[in-house]
């Protein structure tokens, strides 16, 4: 019998919430079980250097909506510029842009895919500023760090950015850690699962740590949402075989679940 589908949002818990929040405005029953814990950043004497860089460098990449949210308030005095200057904030996501916006960046320098854009990823946005950028000048990447204090997530801008002859620097503005599961996690992820719940997944580190966390999960049993073709293919590596590709952005995504057939088991 046919019935509308639960979704667990593993996202960050500040990110989690709002999104759960939205998705039960739209009518779509939802829940919070974050699979990566934010800390802050692991080396702030690094973070404040790379503030004082920001006035060298062409461009600033933040990664998420985290790294804003953490590099601004470690950069004394006014962080951004204004409407006339050269240094533009480069962005992969509309949440990224939005905390932008929230910090006092000015739109016109901002750049971004657009929120409905296929994809919303490095690539995207590569192809969106790589005119921008000169052999020789210097782009500023902001992202996380893991609990061991080493830069997390994709090196492909970075290295798309070094190939083309310009200089990289990177800061981990934050921390991205496994969280804690106590037994009110476990028995959360436990009925998920048996009530056939959508799992949607933004990271493949989030895929990772539910890993780790519960090391027996039967993943064919897992029926996973994914917001970007790698992530799939992290979930489909595991053998997850209920996986589908859905969008990064929410009224994109809503429309999305609403469309994938389902049956509850």
């Amino acid at each position: 019998m046919s019935a509308q589908p639960g979704v667990i949002v593993t996202r960050p818990q500040r990110e989690a919430l709002a999104w759960v929040e939205r998705l039960q405005q739209a009518g779509v029953p939802a829940q919070a079980l974050p699979l990566i814990d934010i800390a802050p950043a692991p080396d702030p004497q690094a973070l404040r250097q790379a503030c004082q860089a920001l006035s060298g460098c062409a461009a600033v990449m933040f990664v998420s909506a985290n790294a804003v949210d953490h590099f601004a308030p470690a950069c004394p005095g006014p962080w951004c510029p204004s409407t006339s200057a050269v240094l533009r904030a480069w962005a992969t996501g509309p949440g990224t842009v939005a905390a932008l916006l929230r910090a006092g960046w000015p739109a016109s320098s901002i750049d971004a895919p657009a929120a409905d854009a296929p994809l919303l990823d490095s690539e995207a946005l590569w192809a969106l500023v790589q005119h921008q950028v000169q052999p020789g000048q210097r782009v500023l990447i902001v992202r996380g760090a893991d609990a061991q204090g080493r830069m997390a997530g994709r090196d492909w801008l970075a290295l798309t950015l070094q190939a083309a002859g310009i200089e990289v620097l990177q800061c981990a503005a934050y921390a991205r850690r496994l969280p804690q599961w106590h037994g009110a996690e476990r028995q959360l992820a436990q009925a998920v699962l048996a009530r056939g719940d959508w799992w949607l997944f933004s990271s493949s580190e989030a895929v990772r740590h539910l890993q780790m966390l519960w090391p027996d999960l039967p993943w064919p049993k897992l029926r996973a949402l994914a917001t970007h073709p790698r992530i799939a293919q992290a979930l489909q590596a595991r053998a997850c075989t209920q996986v589908h590709t859905v969008p990064g952005t929410l009224p994109a995504l809503l429309a999305s679940i609403k469309s994938i057939p389902y049956e509850r088991g």
